[in-house]
Order: structure tokens, then C-alpha cells, then sequence
């Protein structure tokens, strides 16, 4: 055990002797001093671990004190201890940022408990924190073995991103390799349930299934109309994970009425899961009943360039035909500024839709860019470059207006498909027209490894259009992604351990909704 350097300064120090000696029996090295000009000097002198600072010592004051020692060291923990409980001396305190504020009389547990928390704290919270894992690991493991359903898989699912950022914060090596081949058995179980079930949902009116892409609007959306403003905002590839970490930010200023999760539609793409989002429609009744906004694999130009007009034709469909909205699409930081400069503009309307792409720009550019790869190299770095985006976003700003906006406004957070950092190649064959997504291939004639895949030999029968009549479509699982033969070692290089989307995963397709209030 890691012994502890604490200096502790009291003009009354004689008096403390009892304390002292308890911490000395505990462990912990005591230097006392009776001045708050002793303290700076020691405290300049020496290297302490922790500072025991009374606030009420002639010449110098607790809080003078304090304010030197953070001008030498601002990362030792200081505890002030006073006799006053008068509230302006805890403010000053705690503005100056003390680790912790005792009140005289001192209990010997009392100072105890205090410096366990501080020099301790981190330790017993890994201790705990893996040994609480080990004990869930076992159930989560007993779980794969029983016949899960959808619910069960949300459940199952954010139970490990939940122990993910746990062992995330404990730093331990071991029980994140752990976590992750647990991650990865998890997955490898997923694709058998939606090899399953998937199909089954489509073509079952009856099934029970979870929400997916086409039904979220109508069945979690619009029910929120009024005459309050609605701000629903997609941020493409925003994973539960990713969301958890931006959770504790929003909420600062919006409560969480509600915090759940739906199912992306196959393939899990942009082109697909969020033109099906807006539209209320499968891809397949989206060529077929608007023909005019459905852009194929096949065809030359942008995929998303007509979801305004999906959303319009959604909503008189669903009877909000004269209802005021509005569409956005930021791209560019600045389009996201313009928006804000408009922010006025955007309270006359009922719904506000708004989608927010740097999400699925970062993940393309950490595939493209070196510089990327460099600051994202593992899934916790990916989530703390989500997390750095945000806080300087104009996004975080908007959501800082409609929190200050009388009446409240609602908000509704959610996203069209998650991603997931590929690992394992797989060998695919198909002709010069196969499309180009390394997570799944719609062409004819494919050629590939059976084993790890699903199928779609009927596109009709998983709600996809189909170019000819011979057209499959073929989905990558847990963390695989498709390569071609030629120059394949070349193209396996370079796409190994970057974020994809398109197949199969639980992080793919179990992807968060949040409807949000104002404080």
C-alpha cells in the first residue's frame, strides 16, 4: 500500500496530537505546522499528497493560504477545516476548489473517511468497480445461453456499455480485454438472434418486434406535437456509448423524461435507416411509392438530398398536414452557426427537424485521415473526440438556447444507425456495379464465405429494392468487413480498426432515443 505525505496546518496543531497519531497508525505520514506561512513553505519545499488547511490561523487566513497553495500545485487536494459554518467562508472555499470542508470538533473517522476519499477514493472504486464486474460477468454469460428477445438484447447491451465506461475509469488493461471478448460474444450471439428474427418482423404485422427505423416518427415522435415547439435532432452514428458520455453534459440543463432505445433497419446506413426514419417507410415502399426521392446503389448522386420531403410526405400521411415545420442538415460548422443566428425564426414552428452529420464525417475521416487515426485509435478515444466535438459544437449551443427558451421547448435526441471498429476480413467477389460499403454488398453473382454472414437472397422479403432480378444482399457481422481479392492484404491494411456501419451489431442497430425537458 501506497504510503501518504499530508501536511496539516493549525495554529492549534498541539491539540491535534491524538488525531495525528490515529492517521500515523493507519498509515499516513503527518507533517504538522502551526502557521499559514510554515505551510506555503513546507508545501514549497517538499512534495505532500494531501493538505489539512484551518481556516481561522492569525497572520495569514485558511482561505490566503489556499489561494497560494493552488497558485504552486492546483492538483493537491486541499480539506479545509474550520469552526465557522458561516455560509460565505464554505463558498469561498469551495469557489477555490477544496477537496473536501471539515467542521470542529474533529471525529478521528470523520478525517479518515475524508482522506479515503480523496487519496484512496480512485483505488477502492477499481477494486470495486472490477469486482462487481466479475460477479455481472457471469450473468451476462449465463444469458447468452437462454432465448433472449428483443428487450432483452437493449438490456443486455447496455448493461456492458455501462460496465465499458466503468473499466474505462478504473484503467484497468486486463478487465477491459475481458470486457471486450465478452463484447465480442455478445455479438456473435446478436447476429444469430436477427438471422432469426429479422425477416420474421418485417413480413409479420403481428410479430413481436422491436420500433425500428420506419415506425420511430409515428410511434415515438409525433405523439409529442403540440403547440410547443418539437426540436428532433439526428446526429448520424451517435452510438449508446457515444450518447452516455454526452448524457451528463445535457443534462445540466434538460431533464430525461425518457431514455430508451430502438432498432436500426438493415442495411444500417445513412442511405437506408435514415431515409426510412424520415419517410415512415421501408426502402422498398419508398421505390416504390416515391420513386422520385429513392436514390439506388446503382445510381449516380447523393442518397439523403430528399429528406425534407420524405419527412412532409410522412407527416400529411399521418394527418399533420397543416402543421409548421422546418429542416436542417448541418454539414459545416458554419451552416450550424447560421442555424443559431435563426434561432428566433425557429420557435413559430411546431417541429424543428434538424440533422447534425459530424458524427458519421468523423468516422469517414478516421478511415481517411492519419491524423484522425491518430486521435482515435481504440473506442475510448472515440468517444472523447464525441465528447471534446460537443462541448465546442454550435449544437451544445443550441441546446443551450431552447433551455433558456420561455415557454419550454421539447426535445427529442436519437440518431439512424450506430458503427463498430473493424477487426476480421472476409473475401467477397462481385462485379464492377456491387456497391462500395465494407460492412455489406447488394450486387448479383456474390461470391463469399457463408459462414459469417446474412443473406438476402430475396430482397423483396427484407423490405429492399433490387436492381434485376438476380440482386442479393449480403450483411457483415459483428466486427468483420468485406475485402476484396485483388491487392487484398493493401485494402485489409488500411481498413482494419476503423468505424464502420452497414452490417450487423449491437452497436450498429440498438441505437438511443431521448426525449428531453427543459429544467
Amino acid at each position: 500500500m501506497q504510503t501518504y505525505q499530508i501536511l496539516w496546518a493549525d495554529d492549534e496543531i498541539e491539540l491535534l496530537k491524538p488525531h495525528i497519531l490515529f492517521l500515523e497508525k493507519k498509515g499516513y505520514q503527518i507533517t504538522p505546522v502551526n502557521s499559514g506561512s510554515d505551510a506555503v513553505d513546507k508545501f514549497q519545499e517538499d512534495n505532500y499528497d494531501a493538505v489539512f488547511l484551518d481556516e481561522n490561523m492569525p497572520g495569514m487566513s485558511g482561505l490566503e493560504v489556499l489561494n497560494q497553495l493552488k497558485a504552486l500545485k492546483p492538483h493537491i487536494p486541499v480539506i479545509m477545516i474550520t469552526k465557522s459554518e458561516e455560509e460565505h467562508i464554505m463558498e469561498e472555499a469551495i469557489g477555490a476548489k477544496i477537496a473536501d470542508y471539515l467542521i470542529k470538533p474533529l471525529n478521528p473517522n470523520q478525517i479518515l473517511l475524508s482522506v479515503k476519499k480523496i487519496l484512496d477514493g480512485k483505488r477502492l472504486v477499481n477494486e470495486k468497480t472490477n469486482q462487481q464486474y466479475q460477479q455481472d460477468f457471469r450473468n451476462i454469460s449465463m444469458a447468452f445461453g437462454e432465448v433472449l428477445n428483443h428487450s432483452d438484447w437493449v438490456d443486455v447491451y447496455k448493461k456492458l456499455i455501462y460496465w465499458e465506461l466503468e473499466i474505462e475509469k478504473t484503467g484497468s488493461k486486463d478487465m477491459y480485454e475481458v470486457l471486450e471478448m465478452q463484447k465480442a460474444e455478445a455479438n456473435g450471439n446478436f447476429a444469430s438472434f436477427i438471422r432469426d428474427n429479422y425477416e420474421y418482423w418485417l413480413n409479420n404485422p403481428d410479430a413481436d418486434k422491436p420500433i425500428l427505423s420506419h415506425q420511430l416518427l409515428r410511434k415515438n415522435v409525433f405523439p409529442l406535437l403540440s403547440d410547443v415547439p418539437l426540436f428532433l435532432i439526428v446526429i448520424d452514428n451517435l452510438r449508446y456509448d457515444q450518447w452516455k458520455i454526452l448524457e451528463p453534459i445535457i443534462a445540466e440543463f434538460f431533464n430525461i423524461e425518457e431514455e430508451s432505445a430502438y432498432y436500426s433497419i438493415l442495411p444500417t446506413t445513412t442511405a437506408y435507416a435514415r431515409n426510412s426514419l424520415f419517410a415512415g417507410m421501408m426502402p422498398l415502399d419508398i421505390e416504390k411509392y416515391s420513386p422520385e426521392y429513392w436514390v439506388g446503389d446503382d445510381e449516380e448522386g447523393l442518397k439523403n438530398n430528399f429528406e425534407k420531403e420524405l419527412l412532409q410526405k410522412n407527416l400529411v400521411k399521418n394527418k399533420y398536414q397543416n402543421l409548421k415545420m422546418s429542416y436542417h442538415k448541418i454539414i459545416h460548422n458554419q451552416q450550424g452557426k447560421n442555424l443559431l443566428d435563426s434561432f428566433k425564426n425557429l420557435l413559430h414552428n411546431q417541429l424543428n427537424a434538424i440533422v447534425y452529420n459530424f458524427v458519421d464525417m468523423l468516422s469517414h475521416a478516421r478511415t481517411d485521415t492519419e491524423m484522425i487515426r491518430e486521435l482515435a485509435p481504440d473506442e475510448a478515444a472515440y468517444r472523447s473526440l464525441t465528447k471534446s466535438w460537443f462541448l465546442h459544437s454550435p449544437l451544445m449551443e443550441l441546446l443551450k438556447k431552447i433551455a433558456a427558451t420561455t415557454p419550454k421547448c421539447m426535445v427529442v435526441i436519437t440518431t439512424d444507425h450506430g458503427t463498430i471498429r473493424t477487426k476480421e476480413p472476409y473475401k467477397i467477389i462481385g462485379d464492377r456495379n456491387t456497391n462500395t460499403n465494407l460492412r455489406y454488398k447488394q450486387g448479383k453473382n456474390l461470391d463469399y464465405d457463408k459462414k459469417h454472414v446474412l443473406v438476402a437472397k430475396r430482397p423483396e422479403s427484407f423490405m429492399l429494392p433490387k436492381t434485376n432480378v438476380s440482386t442479393s444482399y449480403v450483411f457483415a457481422t459483428q466486427d468483420s468487413f468485406f475485402a476484396y481479392p485483388n491487392n487484398y492484404n493493401h485494402y485489409v491494411k488500411y481498413y482494419k480498426d476503423t468505424f464502420q456501419h452497414g452490417g450487423i451489431s449491437l452497436e450498429e442497430m440498438i441505437i438511443p432515443f431521448v426525449i428531453l425537458n427543459p429544467k
